[in-house]
Formats: C-alpha cells, sequence, structure tokens
C-alpha cells in the first residue's frame, strides 16, 4: 500500500509490506515517484491515464511494475482519492499478481497444447461421460472411421464401433476375473477402469462403411478435482504398425514441452534414431544425413564422460550434465544435457532419449563474470600487500640512505653495498607502484588529453627503437575525441603494449598502433559487461606474433603472471595496463589466435564537447527505404539490428539461418538491397549461403558478419568477394557505416 501526490506522483507514504516487496528503503520510496517503478514504455500510458482521471474518481487496473533489483512484476492496483496532509492525493493497493498471470498463461498454454495433440495425434480419441454417450471424436477418429463427429457426439455410443461377438466374450471374461456378472454393452470397457484397474487389449474397429481394422484400445477414467469419475477416454491405434506408432507416440510425448531444444534418440549401440529440427540448428547435421549413424562425433575429446553418461542412464534410469560437444562447422559447444532411458513393452531398456539445451553464451558470459570478480579479488589482495611491503621497504630505504651521514668514515666496500641496498630497495618500490597501479590505478595528474598525439609519439618511438624486421602501421585519424586522464599513465599503456607486441614477434612481423571515435550503444553493452553507454575512442595495437593460448587467455591480466622466460619480465606489463585503464573508466578487450597474431583494444571514455558531434547518431547516414536481409541465428541480435535499421529508414527481413535466408532471398531479390549475413549459423554456414546468393545473383551485396574476428573468417569472407565484415559486437554506427559504404559502392 502506498500514498502518492496526485499531481507530481511523489511517494508521500509507503507500507512495510511494499517496502520487503520492492527492496526500496523507506528513505529511497519517499525520494521517488511512481514514474521510477514504472518500466519507460509505460510512463506516457501513465501520465495519460492520471491526466484524463476525473477528480475524486477511483480506478482498477493492471500495471506493470519493476523493483530495485530490476525485476518486472504485474501488479493489480486499486485506487482511491483522499487529501493527505493537505494535499490531493491517492492511495493506491497494489498486489503482485505475477505468479497468478503466468499460471494463467500456462494454462491457456497447455490447453491449445492439448487441442493440439488431440487433433494431430494418428490415433483415434474418444471420450464419453459417465453413461456412455460419446463426448469427444477426435479428427483421427473420423479419418479412421469415416463418422463425422457430428454423427456421434452426444448421440451415440462407442458400441457402434465394436464388433458385438467380442463385446460378448470379453463380458464374459470380466465376469469370471472380477467375479461379478457384466452385462455385454458398453460396461465392458469400463468395468475395470471404474476400479482403478487400466483396460487395455487388442478389439475390432469396424468402419461406417463396414471395414474392419484391429486396434489397440486403452480406456482410462475421467475425473474432476474431487477425484470423482466424470468419465472415460479410449484411445486407439491401429496396430498393423504398432511399434512404429507406439515409438513415434513416446518420441512425441517426449518432444511436446521442449521442442525448442536439440531433441534425438540413439540406441543402446549409440546409433542415432530420431533427430529433431533444433538438432539440425544447433549441430548443423541435417535428420537425413545424420540418421543412422554413432553419435561418437558429436563428442570427440569428452568419449568418457559419454561412457559415464551412459553407465548412469542405464543403471538410473536418468542422467542430466553438461558437455562439450562439436558442431558440424567445427565450433565447440557447451550445453545442458538430459537423458532418459526409453524401455519396451517387456520393460526393457531399448533407446536413450536426448534433451540438450546450448548455454555456450551463457556459460562465456558467466566466465567473463567471474574473470572480474577473480581480477578484483587480486586486486585487493595485492594492495595489502603492497602496503605491508611499502611499510618495510620505507625503513629500509631510509636507514641506507642515513648511514653514510651518520657514519661519514665508512670505508668504500660499505658504501658501496649501501648503495646496493638503496638502489634494490628503490626496485623493490616500483614493483610495488606497479601491483598498487593494478590494484587500484595511480592517482595521476589528470588533464584533456589528445591521444592522437600520444600515440603518434609511441610510434615514433617504436619505429626508431624496434627491430627493422618489425614493420610499424598507423592509423590515426586527427579528429579524435578528447579524453581526461594522466597522460603519464597513458603512454605506460601504449608503451607496455608495443613491448608484448615487439616481443611476440622476434622473427619480425607487423605492429599496428589505430584509433577511432566509437559510440557504444545498447546493444553492445548488452554484449560486454564492463561498457557502458556513451562516447569512447578506442585505441588498437595489434601484432602479427606468437598469439597468446586459450588456456592461458584468462589469466594474462593476473599480477606477477608471464609467459617469458626467467628474467626477461616481471609479469606486472598487463595488470598495469588493466588498473590504469580501469582507473580511467575504460576497459580492455583482447583477441588472440595462436601463430596468427594478437589484438588489444583499450577502451577509454571520450568527453563530448564540441567533437563530439562526430558520433551523434542523429548525424548518422539513414537509408532510403532499403530492404535490408538479416541473417543471424541468435533471436536477440536480429531484433536489435532489426530495431536499429528501422530506426534509421530502412526496411528489414529477417531470417534465423542460411537455408531461409536463401528462401527469402529468393522470393525479394528484385528487392534486397544488402544482405547481412552471420558467417557461422547451424544447418547453413555463411560463406556456403553467400556463394549460392551468389549463384542467384551475381551482383548481390553481402555485408559479413561473425562474432569470431579470426583472420580465417575474414579470408573466407574475402574468398567469397565481401568488402564489408562486421566483428561482433558492433555499434550501431559500425553496422550504419558499412551499409552506407557498401550502398554507395
Amino acid at each position: 500500500m502506498r500514498v502518492n501526490d496526485v499531481e507530481t506522483l511523489q511517494f508521500l507514504a509507503i507500507n512495510q509490506a511494499a517496502i520487503q516487496h520492492y527492496g526500496y528503503s523507506r528513505a529511497e520510496f519517499l525520494s521517488m515517484s511512481i514514474k521510477d517503478i514504472r518500466p519507460p514504455e509505460e510512463i506516457p500510458r501513465l501520465v495519460e491515464t492520471i491526466t484524463n482521471r476525473p477528480p475524486g474518481m477511483s480506478e482498477a487496473g493492471i500495471w506493470r511494475h519493476r523493483k530495485k533489483d530490476g525485476t518486472l512484476i504485474d501488479v493489480e492496483i486499486s485506487t482511491h482519492s483522499l487529501n493527505f496532509s493537505g494535499r490531493r492525493a491517492e492511495i493506491v493497493l497494489a498486489s503482485d499478481i505475477t505468479q497468478r498471470r503466468q499460471a494463467e498463461a500456462k494454462l491457456l498454454e497447455i490447453t491449445l497444447l492439448q487441442q493440439t495433440i488431440l487433433n494431430a495425434a494418428n490415433y483415434t480419441i474418444i471420450s464419453t461421460n459417465i453413461d456412455g454417450i460419446i463426448h469427444t471424436f477426435n479428427t483421427a477418429a473420423e479419418r479412421l472411421l469415416g463418422y463425422s463427429a457430428e454423427e456421434v457426439v452426444s448421440k451415440q455410443t462407442p458400441i457402434i464401433i465394436h464388433d458385438r461377438q467380442e463385446i460378448i466374450e470379453r463380458a464374459a471374461q470380466l465376469s469370471a476375473e472380477l467375479q461379478t456378472p457384466i452385462e455385454p454393452g458398453f460396461e465392458v470397457f469400463i468395468a475395470k477402469p471404474r476400479r482403478g484397474v487400466p483396460e487395455e487389449g487388442e478389439w475390432t474397429y469396424i468402419r461406417k462403411d463396414g471395414s474392419r481394422f484391429p486396434v489397440r484400445l486403452s480406456v482410462t477414467p475421467l475425473q474432476d478435482s474431487q477425484g470423482q469419475i466424470t468419465g472415460f477416454l479410449g484411445i486407439a491405434s491401429d496396430i498393423t504398425q504398432r511399434k512404429q506408432d507406439e515409438e513415434q507416440i513416446r518420441q512425441q510425448a517426449a518432444l511436446l514441452d521442449i521442442a525448442t531444444d536439440a531433441i534425438f534418440v540413439q540406441s543402446l549401440d549409440r546409433e542415432i534414431l530420431f533427430w529433431n529440427k533444433a538438432a539440425e540448428r544447433l549441430y548443423g547435421y541435417p535428420a537425413a544425413e545424420i540418421l543412422g549413424k554413432e553419435a561418437n562425433f558429436l563428442y570427440q575429446e569428452t568419449l568418457g564422460e559419454l561412457e559415464e553418461a551412459q553407465q548412469h542412464v542405464l543403471e538410473k534410469g536418468d542422467w542430466y550434465g553438461e558437455l562439450e560437444q562439436l558442431t558440424q562447422a567445427g565450433r565447440k559447444i557447451i550445453v545442458e544435457s538430459r537423458w532418459t532411458l526409453v524401455r519396451d513393452d517387456e520393460n526393457q531398456p531399448q533407446s536413450i532419449l536426448i534433451v540438450n539445451t546450448d548455454i555456450t553464451e551463457q556459460k562465456q558470459l558467466a566466465a567473463q563474470f567471474f574473470r572480474i570478480q577473480r581480477l578484483e579479488s587480486i586486486g585487493t589482495l595485492a594492495s595489502g600487500i603492497a602496503h605491508d611491503l611499502n611499510n618495510l621497504l620505507t625503513p629500509m630505504l631510509a636507514v641506507a640512505q642515513l648511514l653514510p651521514y651518520k657514519i661519514p668514515n665508512l670505508d668504500e666496500r660499505t658504501q658501496q653495498l649501501l648503495k646496493v641496498i638503496e638502489t634494490n630497495t628503490k626496485r623493490g618500490a616500483d614493483l610495488v607502484k606497479q601491483v598498487l597501479s593494478f590494484a587500484k590505478g595511480i592517482e595521476g595528474k589528470h588533464s584533456i588529453i589528445q591521444l592522437e598525439h600520444l600515440a603518434w609519439e609511441i610510434s615514433q618511438v617504436a619505429s626508431e627503437t624496434f627491430p627493422k624486421s618489425i614493420e610499424i602501421q598507423t592509423d590515426l585519424p586527427q579528429n579524435l575525441l578528447p579524453v581526461f586522464g594522466d597522460a603519464t599513465q597513458l603512454h605506460q599503456v601504449l608503451i607496455n603494449l608495443c613491448l608484448n607486441a615487439r616481443d611476440a614477434m622476434p622473427e619480425g612481423g607487423v605492429l599496428s598502433l589505430s584509433a577511432k571515435n566509437i559510440v557504444l550503444d545498447e546493444n553492445y553493452v548488452h554484449m560486454n559487461l564492463e561498457a557502458k553507454v556513451g562516447h569512447y575512442v578506442v585505441v588498437t595495437i595489434s601484432d602479427t606474433g606468437i598469439g597468446i593460448a586459450p588456456e592461458i587467455m584468462d589469466r594474462i591480466f593476473e599480477p606477477f603472471f608471464t609467459t617469458k622466460d626467467t628474467g626477461k619480465g616481471t609479469g606486472l606489463g598487463l595488470s598495469t595496463v588493466m588498473g590504469i585503464v580501469k582507473s580511467h573508466g575504460g576497459f580492455v578487450n583482447v583477441y588472440s589466435e595462436v601463430k596468427q597474431g594478437t589484438k588489444f583494444k583499450i577502451y577509454l571514455p571520450a568527453l563530448e564537447g564540441e567533437q563530439a558531434i562526430i558520433g551523434n547518431p542523429q548525424l548518422l547516414p539513414k537509408g532510403n527505404g532499403e530492404l535490408i536481409l538479416v541473417a543471424d541465428d541468435e533471436a536477440a541480435i536480429r531484433e536489435v539490428v532489426k530495431a536499429s535499421l528501422e530506426t534509421y529508414n530502412y526496411q528489414v527481413l529477417t531470417a534465423n539461418d542460411g537455408i531461409e535466408a536463401l528462401a527469402l532471398y529468393a522470393q525479394y531479390k528484385d528487392k534486397v538491397s544488402v544482405v547481412l549475413m552471420d558467417m557461422m549459423m547451424p544447418s547453413m554456414e555463411g560463406p556456403i549461403a553467400i556463394r549460392t546468393l551468389q549463384k542467384i545473383n551475381s551482383k548481390v551485396k553481402v555485408v559479413a558478419v561473425s562474432g569470431l574476428s579470426s583472420s580465417n573468417l575474414v579470408t573466407a569472407a574475402r574468398n567469397v568477394g565481401i568488402q564489408e565484415f562486421l566483428a561482433k559486437p558492433f555499434t550501431s554506427e559500425e553496422l550504419l557505416l558499412a551499409l552506407h559504404r557498401i550502398l554507395s559502392d
């Protein structure tokens, strides 16, 4: 419950239940207005509702609220006007109905699903009331028996489709079995179900035209919420193909709730028996190609885990865990895997149903989060150690400098030893400063800095001092936005990275130093935990050296971690870079491939002065209504790109894989101006799809996109004639400029 001012919408009073539910303190609530707990998209409707509400009128309705932790909830509210300390206000009673609405949606989903199952089933489903009058007669029953639902529903009993002699014989059998007289009629089907025993057996169904076919019929009672029998349900299948039908039924039943996951069935010898569409999309193998093959190729390096999983499912009936797998394109993925043992009619193990959910992106984000946490923890520890070391080094340095003055007649050897102590103490102090720069940054004198000048100086130093076998390339535009920082510290960042690049190329190579303005939007921030929306200057230092092995990538920013030989590095260079960049409000991205090279990107917040107009999204090139085909297997990326392009006057078609992209292009090839093609998608990889597009239209314009900015992918794009390449995550600015360039070509 709360009270708020009608005119300002400011909270005037709040009860304890609201405080506990929303997560804000009372003081926080009283400093906020209704708008602060509403999603931005609902604010216009809120203002309109309050503006148009007659004074003194009560109102009820359902709104969305946002808790302090960002969780959105559905709330049913009722408002009543009142005078609060002389102010026109309203008291609002709010009830969280999130779970209720979720339950209602689930109930509707289940109802629709049940109706779909009923009509899509390949077996007859007939339900009756307690007296045997037919209540439900599904599509399969109409097709197999020749009667329409209108002919039998509420008019007939199932007796009309049964052989009279079989009913008489079954009545005699049941009378003996149950030791009670059973009349030869509808009672033969429900005698056991009435007693809580399933009725299942073989019968002969008679069609409307008099033809017959054998079925296996199962009858079960229908009960209300109190457990009272309200009717009966009979399900029958044509047993001429019983085994195939039963297998299909089990598979369909298992797939119903999880159709978006990769689902396949394998025999106990790992032969693949079933492979759904989601599995085709995830792994890239079509069902026609995969059925009948062993599943071992999906696991490769994790066959030991496969053995353990299969043994567990055979012993316990199910297994749950995470597995590393390989797609057709050679991409490693991590799946959340659920295995269930399927048994035959004799309850013997027959096959294994496997449901896999791709959690690769989730794992990558978690790893990024844990990496940040680990570096913060190491920084905290390093800071404490550095403090203690400084306390130890301070008196040592003071004594080493003081003794020559206190004892002026020291011999030359003693003076040299004191000088050694002083020199090494200062070196220790310098190391401590570097540790502190990682832990919490070095406090320096900040001023407005033009990075192109600083980077140019570094490139000149490198050109003059680095081996001639290393070629220095620069791309430093004059219109870079200024940043606010310490020139000495940023100089150290660039020097450290250039020295690392030099050391990574002992046989020579290319060292590139470039910079550009960039605007990081919500799309980019969603894909990078350390980024914030706004203007940045990104400085890129890349080399063509030995690269960084994937297994040590997560550790390169840790203090004292180094791969260099003993005596050739302290292991503080990159940790110092990280500390300085973070102290400037920026972040670092690293891309590397073994034997291909490494690229460090330093993102520093830019000052948005007169030069900031360069990155103003309002001045980005707009489209002229051109139709863009966006092909990407990530739904979130498709939606964000679609929204960005439509904002800038483009029309958009979207496809979730290469095959769908080809179908859409074939349909709209005279209208599509550019195809934005992800290079790594299931079903059909980007390069294959691009080559197929070029066969349809040799002049098709394509922008290649990938989350892996590897040289192999760029080369693959170049090989099929692609001139524009975007690396994920990309900003709206990069996307629009790429489209502008290719459309202007």
